[in-house]
């Protein structure tokens, strides 16, 4: 009986160390393609990469806080999940006003300037994907994490779906739905996580 106790003990210690080191990784990964995608959106004037770095920005805030409540209790990591909840609301709200601005100034993007960023970016979400899809399962806290590395995916997808179809229409109007679809994507993403971390909320109360 004790060894079985050390060993779920042992388990345990080495499943918090391993959600910490890629934890630690998917975050400075996440504040690299950040930069990329600010000075990208800066120098193109695109909607899309705008949107995805405002995603990456509370990304990088995500990862921090759930490396913070790794080995947490149920209802800390439930409390954190539900804060992730509302960065991403604030993140669709923040895309809903941007769009709208560009709406009113149409400008067609730089496309070169916009599909280097978006290259970039999609390698490092698939990158982080891929670190955190074995931990998935594992707690409210860690499923929101992959929840987020999951939509940066996507985002980073139809970003770059969105400068092949400007550069081949000459057209703005591409990088505007692709920004717009993103923020349906933030409000449904938004949306699971806080029912997820209200249901958790309520079970560990």
């Amino acid at each position: 009986m004790s060894d079985s106790c050390c060993d779920g003990h042992l388990d345990a210690a080495e499943l918090e160390y391993r959600q910490r080191r890629v934890l630690i990784i998917v975050l400075l990964i996440n504040v690299a393609s950040f930069v990329v995608m600010a000075a990208g959106s800066i120098f193109s004037g695109s909607s899309s990469l705008l949107s995805g770095m405002l995603d990456n920005l509370g990304d990088a805030l995500t990862y921090g806080l759930s490396l913070a409540v790794v080995g947490a209790s149920h209802l800390a990591k439930a409390r954190v999940a539900l804060f992730k909840g509302v960065l991403i609301a604030a993140a669709a709200l923040i895309v809903a006003t941007q769009i709208y601005w560009h709406f009113l100034h149409l400008e067609v993007p730089k496309v070169e300037t916009m599909g280097i960023a978006a290259l970039v970016n999609l390698f490092a979400n698939l990158i982080c994907l891929w670190l955190l899809t074995p931990f998935r399962h594992s707690d409210i806290n860690m499923s929101s994490v992959w929840e987020c590395s999951r939509n940066d995916t996507f985002d980073g997808v139809a970003v770059l779906i969105a400068s092949f179809s400007v550069w081949i229409l000459g057209s703005a109007w591409p990088d505007i739905l692709v920004a717009a679809i993103l923020l349906m994507l933030f409000t449904k993403s938004a949306i699971r996580v806080l029912r997820g971390a209200w249901i958790e909320l309520k079970n560990s109360s």
